[in-house]
C-alpha cells in the first residue's frame, strides 16, 4: 500500500492547493445503497458544526448507536434531541468529555472500554483556536496546543485497544482525526526549541495562526510514527481535512468584531458547506480503508504530508515529538499501550 509517508512531498504553492481544495475538488459520497445499520461510531464535538453534520450523514447511513462526546451535556442533549428527531430508530446518547481535562478524557475511555460492545468509527473533530494565549489550569499548556494535539494524541492513545478488541468482526475499526490543510503552510516557527514543548507555552512564541496550524502539524508526526505500533489489520488511523468551511464554530473566540465579520465574509465567499466538509469525515470513517492507514487525507484522496516531515531536520524533529508526547503521557502508560498493541 502506498501511502502518504512514501509519496513525494507536494511542490504546489499552497495558493493553489487551497483554490484547488476549495474551487476544484469534487466531494466523494458513498455508494448508492451503503448502510452501517448495526454499527456504532463516536464523535468528539458532536454537537455543532462540521461535527454534527457528520453525525447527520452517518445517521443517515442508518447508523444503530451514536455517541456525542461533548464538553457541555445540555448543548449536547439539544442536538441529540434533534437528532433523534430526524432518526428516530437510532440509539443516541451524549457522555461528557472536557478535552482541557486529562481526568476526564481518561474517564472518557474507560467509559468506552468497559460499557461499549461494539465500536466501529471514532471521528475526533473537537478542536479549537483563540486569538489570544491561554493556559489550561490543569496542565499548565497552552490551550490550543492541549486540545488540537496533546489531548487528541492522548485520547487516540487510549482507544486504541478498545478499538482493537471491540471494532467489527472480520475487519478493522476506524479512528478519524479531523485535521486541516493549513498544515502544508506551517511555519512552525518554535521547530528548532529543544525540548519542544516548553516553546508552544511561551507566550511569547504565541501567534494564534501559527500556533493553530502547528498543532495540527504535530498530530502528522504523531501518526508517522503511530504506525510503527498499530497495524491496518486492528485499527485504520487516519487524518481527514475538511477544507475552509462556512456556518462553523471555529472562530468562536474571536473577540475582535471587525476581524470576526471579516472572517465570516472570507468563509461565505470561499467556504465549503458544511455538509461537503463533513463528507470529508465520512468519506474516511466509511469509504476509505486499510490503504488510508496513517494516511492524510485532503479532498477525498491521500495526500503527502507537509514537506518539511520529509526532511533529515524533519524526521529529527518527528523523534522529538514522539518522545516528548510519550514523557507527557507517561501518567496514562502511553508507552505500554502503544507496545501491547504491537503483540
Amino acid at each position: 500500500m502506498v501511502g502518504s509517508k512514501d509519496l513525494q512531498p507536494s511542490t504546489i504553492s499552497f495558493g493553489k492547493v487551497f483554490y484547488n481544495n476549495q474551487f476544484k475538488e469534487k466531494p466523494v459520497w458513498p455508494a448508492p445503497g451503503t448502510s452501517i445499520s448495526g454499527k456504532s461510531a463516536i464523535i468528539t464535538g458532536g454537537n455543532t458544526g462540521l461535527g454534527y453534520e457528520a453525525a447527520l450523514q452517518l445517521l443517515g447511513l442508518k447508523l444503530s448507536n451514536l455517541i456525542l462526546a461533548v464538553r457541555s451535556p445540555n448543548r449536547g442533549e439539544a442536538a441529540a434531541a434533534k437528532l433523534k428527531a430526524l432518526y428516530p430508530k437510532s440509539n443516541i446518547d451524549v457522555w461528557q468529555l472536557d478535552m482541557c481535562s486529562y481526568d476526564s478524557i481518561q474517564a472518557f475511555a474507560n467509559r468506552v472500554r468497559t460499557q461499549l460492545s461494539r465500536i466501529d468509527f471514532v471521528i475526533l473533530n473537537a478542536g479549537m483556536m483563540n486569538m489570544e494565549f491561554k493556559v489550561v489550569k490543569s496542565t499548565s499548556h497552552e490551550e490550543i496546543f492541549q486540545v488540537n494535539y496533546l489531548s487528541t494524541m492522548l485520547l487516540t492513545v487510549l482507544l486504541l485497544p478498545t478499538l482493537k478488541a471491540k471494532g467489527p468482526l472480520g475487519e478493522p475499526a476506524h479512528l478519524t482525526i479531523v485535521s486541516a490543510a493549513l498544515t502544508l503552510a506551517a511555519k512552525f516557527p518554535n521547530k528548532e526549541a529543544n525540548p519542544l514543548f516548553p516553546s508552544f507555552d511561551d507566550p511569547k512564541v504565541f501567534d494564534q495562526q501559527e500556533t493553530y496550524n502547528s498543532s495540527k502539524l504535530l498530530a502528522h508526526m504523531f501518526l508517522w510514527k503511530l504506525v510503527d505500533y498499530v497495524s491496518a489489520d486492528d485499527v485504520i488511523v487516519n487524518l481527514a481535512d475538511p477544507a475552509w468551511c462556512k456556518g462553523t464554530e471555529l472562530t468562536r473566540a474571536v473577540t475582535n468584531p471587525v476581524l470576526k465579520m471579516g472572517m465570516k465574509a472570507f468563509a461565505v465567499s470561499t467556504g465549503r458547506t458544511p455538509k461537503v466538509g463533513a463528507s470529508c469525515f465520512v468519506d474516511a470513517a466509511v469509504n476509505k480503508g486499510k490503504e488510508s492507514h496513517g494516511c492524510f487525507l485532503m479532498s477525498w484522496k491521500i495526500h503527502p504530508f507537509a514537506a518539511f516531515l520529509y526532511t533529515l531536520d524533519g524526521k529529527v524533529v518527528i523523534e522529538r515529538v514522539w518522545e516528548e508526547s510519550m514523557n507527557e503521557f507517561e501518567f496514562a502508560g502511553a508507552r505500554s499501550i502503544l507496545e501491547s498493541m504491537k503483540r
